[in-house]
């Protein structure tokens, strides 16, 4: 997975009732654009995170979600 400050992350919900949600990856942690990335919430919240299978790099200026192998 290789992802730029910027660029969004799709999380897809795992369980019912919890929906898809985007954050903003707004530093990136790793070597090369890997994880792990600091991301943004819509709410403000900041984490450090290791994006899994059910996560999607969205880049701005790409329509086309990049998928975590």
């Amino acid at each position: 997975m290789h992802a730029s400050k910027g660029d969004r992350l799709l999380m897809h919900g795992r369980t019912v009732g919890h929906g898809d949600h985007m954050v903003e990856i707004v530093e990136v942690l790793g070597t090369n654009g890997e994880p792990p990335y600091r991301i943004r919430a819509e709410d403000g919240h900041e984490t450090i995170m290791w994006p899994g299978p059910d996560c999607v790099v969205q880049h701005p200026k790409s329509t086309e979600p990049h998928t975590i192998h």
